[in-house]
């Protein structure tokens, strides 16, 4: 069932947006070449402790699409691995693709936020690229986050910068609605048909979410932990998502991190 926000529930959310958006601004500045995905995870797990009200939506979460409880604090997805990354023993190395997907509770409200990065010096151009594409994705895509258009059109958007890099597009995970939950209704594909699917309103909460692989469209769950997605062909691949409000004045970014 798709829920939507009054004005008032709004405002509650936009604390956990912050939140959430600060986390990843600190973790992209502060990530280098040597630290660890135990380090990141760890720092999440202080942030969360140390905020009154503050829940991760990570630990115990337990969907038919992962394999037993997750038990961290925050998705860690290096070079191939692309959603879902299980933080292990790793260090970081010069040139590593990483994208962190964090989704917190404050106050009962929750929000979700992803980020891709580049560590170290040794950036491949094509590793910049794919990363650029999912923020230009999900950049398009809020901009026809309005009242009276379709989610069509949010999903098409999306398809259509990918089309245009030339990248494969999955259809198996995308964004959704956020609010009390972490996944809720409706589903947000990350390509659809213009002007069909649920007319957006005012008060409608979701997480756009734009990921993509270099060659593929195909993963595979990683049997090491039974979370993490890969490439089927071992290519890498970027993740950009942020939490927004569709409201009569345009659309409101939860976890925008530019202006933090």
């Amino acid at each position: 069932m798709i829920e939507l926000k009054t004005p008032r529930e709004i405002e509650e959310m936009k604390p956990a947006g912050r939140f959430v958006g600060g986390i990843l601004k600190e973790l992209k500045e502060n990530t280098k070449v040597g630290t660890n995905l135990l380090e990141i995870d760890e720092f999440v797990h202080k942030k969360i402790v140390d905020r009154k009200g503050a829940e991760s939506c990570y630990v115990d979460y337990a969907p038919d699409f992962g394999t037993g409880p997750f038990a961290h604090y925050i998705c860690t997805s290096v070079n191939d691995a692309v959603l879902h990354g299980v933080p292990y023993d790793y260090s970081l190395k010069d040139g590593d693709l990483v994208s962190l997907d964090l989704a917190i509770s404050v106050d009962g409200w929750v929000a979700d936020s992803a980020v891709s990065f580049v560590v170290g010096n040794d950036s491949d151009p094509e590793d910049l690229r794919i990363i650029k594409c999912t923020e230009e994705a999900l950049a398009a895509a809020i901009d026809v986050a309005k009242p009276g258009n379709r989610l069509g059109d949010i999903s098409n958007t999306i398809g259509d910068i990918a089309r245009e890099y030339g990248y494969p597009i999955n259809l198996e995970f995308g964004g959704h609605g956020v609010g009390h939950i972490m996944h809720g209704d409706p589903h947000v594909p990350n390509d659809g048909r213009a002007h069909h699917g649920y007319k957006l309103r005012e008060g409608l909460v979701i997480a756009i979410e734009p990921w993509f692989l270099k060659t593929t469209d195909e993963i595979f769950q990683d049997p090491k932990d039974g979370w993490t997605l890969r490439a089927s062909d071992g290519s890498r691949g970027a993740h950009s998502e942020h939490t927004i409000a569709i409201t009569e004045n345009g659309p409101i970014i939860f976890t925008d991190r530019s202006s933090l």
